[in-house]
């Protein structure tokens, strides 16, 4: 499945940051190597670096990887629901206070990276179950209609997102 399918009224166009820098991109292409870069650029860190903040209110690298996982996860149940044709509207969720409740920086590194790389593998095996029918199905979240296609590329530029901002402010 290639992003040059993908048409602007299949997502919010607060999700349009994290698909514009995707670029012509074949999804499982993408999401196995974003996070292979991910892993790479952080699995060494030392932990003072991992519990860094750039700024005061601003994540750590701990936290910033929650919130990956956390985001990921609700996308994948989105995308599920949506597939099997489930009408019912989709609550938003609430970021800031996801990564609050975490418990991120307290977490095992080792262990975040585990359940990072599970939740992928989990994500792209979803996606490789949908039918080319269930990739174009929608559905309402956080009031907004999106397409199951589309959740597969907001979770790949979501992570790249983040990625970029620990690369260009932690690191």
């Amino acid at each position: 499945m290639n992003l040059s399918q993908l048409n602007e009224n299949e997502y919010n166009p607060h999700y349009k940051q994290y698909i514009s820098a995707l670029g012509n991109v074949d999804l499982f292409e993408i999401l196995t190597t974003s996070s292979e870069e991910l892993l790479k650029t952080i699995k060494d860190l030392p932990e003072e670096k991992l519990l860094f903040r750039y700024n005061e209110g601003k994540w750590s690298i701990k936290e910033l990887l929650q919130h990956v996982i956390d985001t990921e996860r609700i996308m994948s149940y989105r995308a599920l629901r949506f597939s099997r044709n489930d009408a019912t509207e989709l609550q938003g969720f609430d970021e800031n206070w996801y990564v609050e409740n975490s418990n991120g920086n307290d977490r095992n590194f080792n262990n975040l990276l585990e359940e990072f790389t599970c939740t992928r593998r989990a994500s792209i095996s979803l996606f490789k179950s949908f039918t080319d029918e269930m990739l174009l199905l929608s559905g309402t979240a956080n009031g907004s209609d999106l397409t199951v296609r589309a959740l597969g590329f907001i979770i790949a530029g979501h992570q790249i997102h983040h990625l970029k901002i620990i690369k260009e402010r932690y690191l």
